[in-house]
């Protein structure tokens, strides 16, 4: 794939997560919250590239990369949270930080591409799903934890 190409690919799927979170703004959240970890799911097949033999890279690379996911992973779990509306429906709370935290992940991956371009594309490859591994695996543990949180004391509330 060449770099033009690549680039389009990674914003149009920053476009569709913002578009997403934006909408989930709106719209209640259906359910006990299992929807919130099905994006995990689709992140399954990045493993298969961590398991080719062409990746060569050192286990540090992989633990620093998943380090840095989880450091990226913190502000993105601060800037979501839940509450139920007067509709006694759970929704996203609106905070257009998280807007200013994803939009800045992305230019700082960005950059990070662009110096450690020395290396071979499938160990790059591999390390940026580490890092994708580390900051969206945390981010939706705790956003299901804290959706269940809501949900539990929401539905404490309608029983009393």
């Amino acid at each position: 794939m060449n770099g033009s190409a690549f680039y389009v690919m990674i914003a149009f799927i920053a476009v569709l997560v913002l578009w997403k979170r934006t909408r989930s703004m709106y719209r209640p959240i259906r359910g006990n919250g299992i929807r919130l970890l099905i994006p995990l799911l689709f992140m399954v097949p990045g493993l298969s590239l961590l398991i080719s033999p062409n990746v060569n890279e050192p286990a540090w690379a992989f633990g620093a990369a998943f380090g840095i996911g989880i450091l990226f992973s913190i502000p993105l779990i601060w800037t979501t949270n839940y509450e139920v509306r007067e509709d006694n429906l759970i929704y996203a709370k609106k905070n257009w930080g998280f807007f200013a935290v994803f939009i800045g992940i992305v230019i700082i991956r960005f950059a990070l591409r662009q110096e450690i371009s020395v290396m071979d594309p499938q160990g790059k490859m591999a390390l940026f799903i580490i890092l994708a591994f580390g900051y969206i695996i945390p981010w939706r543990v705790v956003s299901f934890i804290k959706f269940r949180r809501v949900f539990y004391q929401s539905y404490s509330a309608r029983i009393n």
